[in-house]
């Protein structure tokens, strides 16, 4: 049987179609109780600038609940770069979720301190890895695994799921000590105050970098590294 369907139908089944996919961002009862707070509504950037930037880049858009990074838009004239919350946190547990492009790379970081000294977020800001790891370069390279403090500390084994899927990324720091958790997986732990976080920075690519992870309190930034990502369920809690 030949079933007609009107333009106006057609369009109203597009945007439900459409409106399924977003996911809005929300806390239950007992998640408020513990004192987490939503660092992305699911809806626009509030909260979030860019370094040293009193807005957000525009090339970050919000896309179905997700905090995406549109380089199409970059392409076209949309401004790029690092994109941060505009409050700074010590003590606390972060929590979100993300999703890479074919042989993309991006990062968490963390502990970001703006001076005009330093000219970006990762120049201070230690970073927990996000990355494709099968496609991109970088999956080659010792300590630069999602889920790694990049470049200083290696996860115990891959834990990332296949590009597409959804990871889920935790920091906790808590008077120095450092704890990251991939995908319900322990990744690194150091504490940021001890002698070994100094050999672990003497012995990486930020031994001669001025003010790299000296900083307790900073800004939390997810950084552009030119490929598309997304991220979505941003919640922090401080400890």
């Amino acid at each position: 049987m030949k079933r007609i369907f009107s333009a106006s139908l057609v369009l109203s089944l597009l945007a439900g179609a459409t409106g399924a996919c977003a996911q809005e961002a929300a806390l239950s009862k007992k998640e408020k109780k513990a004192g987490w707070q939503l660092l992305f509504d699911g809806k626009t950037t509030n909260g979030w600038r860019g370094y040293k930037k009193s807005e957000a880049p525009d090339a970050w858009k919000v896309v179905d609940g997700t905090l995406f990074l549109d380089t199409d838009a970059k392409k076209a004239g949309a401004k790029g770069g690092d994109i941060m919350t505009a409050e700074a946190y010590e003590n606390y547990e972060l929590e979100l979720q993300w999703k890479i492009a074919e042989g993309g790379n991006s990062g968490i970081i963390f502990s970001v301190h703006e001076d005009p000294k330093f000219g970006a977020t990762y120049q201070t800001g230690p970073e927990m890895q996000v990355l494709d790891d099968d496609k991109h370069s970088d999956g080659k390279i010792h300590k630069h695994n999602s889920g790694d403090l990049y470049d200083l500390i290696a996860s115990p084994a891959r834990y990332a799921k296949p590009v597409g899927e959804w990871n889920t990324s935790k920091i906790i720091k808590k008077d120095g000590k450092l704890t990251l958790i991939f995908n319900g997986h322990k990744t690194a732990e150091v504490d940021m105050t001890s002698e070994e976080w100094k050999k672990l920075v003497a012995g990486s690519k930020f031994k001669s970098w001025d003010g790299f992870g000296a900083y307790q309190k900073g800004h939390i930034a997810l950084q552009d590294h030119g490929d598309k990502v997304w991220y979505r369920n941003i919640k922090i809690r401080q400890l």
